[in-house]
């Protein structure tokens, strides 16, 4: 039997890509809604009422509005908004986290996939504090680029118009208040006594980002070297189909560049560790699309259906 799989806002660029992997799979069955009523809520709790799994692909407000329509208890709900990964009796969709991570996803009702951004941070340091590496009250800064797509239709439309501004040519810095609307799950769920100092840049391409945590070794609680630490998420992450972590010797790194684009149409995620015995930098290289966002969706639907986590997805 097929699983029924709605897609509240399935026009937005979640949505579209969640509905473009479908494509592929002969056990899921699309319930469409009436364009003209994807709006409406009552079509919208038609449509959830019928469905085994909806997904919410909808601005922060709309998610919430839509998963208090919700009626048939039996229904699960992902949502790849920002509005509940912080809420209580929702599961944060990160299971290579923790085994407690993926069995929440696996038996719960309501699952709430992570940021983009926060994704790649907390990949870094949710294994370091609770490896007791990182102190809690660690001042933490993380920088990160990322392509356009990230940044929703509108945004996607200005960087691939013709007569665009010549500012949209280059990265620019954003979120400068410090009040960028992954901090909260930032900090939330890798448990840090204070807020990161966060600054993200989007440029001009696609899809892709890197996001990078600087540290200092002697402020470490385990004083640390970058081989000594690879090796120590090598073996957290071990087994983890979606993580990889870079060698000692990685050609990428070696090189002295990590581009943004780099993994742009994989949806894993990889890890390096670059600098010296004094300074170190910690990165997380993956497709904002990907593991930033559809595809960490239907990685947690697959886990739900206790089917390969990987099914559909391009590893």
């Amino acid at each position: 039997m097929k699983t029924k799989v709605f897609i509240d806002g399935s026009e937005g660029t979640t949505g579209l890509r969640i509905n473009e992997r479908f494509q592929k799979r002969d056990d899921i069955e699309l319930l469409h809604i009436n364009p003209e009523l994807r709006k409406d809520p009552e079509e919208r709790k038609k449509m959830m009422r019928a469905s085994d799994i909806t997904f919410l692909c909808l601005p922060d407000e709309a998610a919430r509005e839509s998963a208090a329509l919700a009626e048939n208890e039996d229904v699960i709900i992902i949502d790849a908004s920002t509005a509940h990964r912080t809420e209580e009796g929702w599961a944060y969709g990160f299971p290579e986290l923790s085994d407690a991570h993926k069995t929440a996803i696996k038996e719960g009702k309501r699952v709430a996939v992570p940021g983009c951004y926060a994704t790649g941070f907390i990949s870094l340091v949710y294994p370091l504090i609770t490896g007791g590496i990182l102190p809690k009250d660690y001042p933490v800064s993380c920088f990160a680029i990322s392509g356009y797509s990230g940044a929703g239709k509108r945004t996607i439309a200005a960087y691939e118009s013709a007569d665009r501004p010549k500012e949209l040519s280059a990265g620019r810095e954003y979120a400068l208040t410090q009040q960028h609307k992954h901090l909260k799950e930032m900090k939330k769920i890798t448990g840090l006594a204070r807020t990161p100092l966060f600054s993200p840049i989007i440029d001009d391409y696609y899809s892709g980002m890197v996001v990078s945590v600087q540290l200092y070794a002697d402020m470490l609680t385990k004083k640390m070297a970058p081989e000594p630490l690879l090796d120590y998420y090598a073996e957290y992450y071990r087994n983890k189909q979606f993580i990889q972590v870079s060698a000692a010797d990685d050609e990428t790194a070696a090189g002295g560049f990590l581009a943004g684009n780099g993994l742009s149409g994989w949806d894993g995620l990889k890890i390096y560790v670059t600098g010296n015995e004094e300074r170190i930098v910690v990165s997380s290289q993956f497709d904002n699309l990907g593991k930033g966002a559809s595809g960490a969706a239907i990685q947690c639907m697959n886990i739900i259906l206790g089917c390969d986590e990987a099914k559909g997805l391009d590893l």
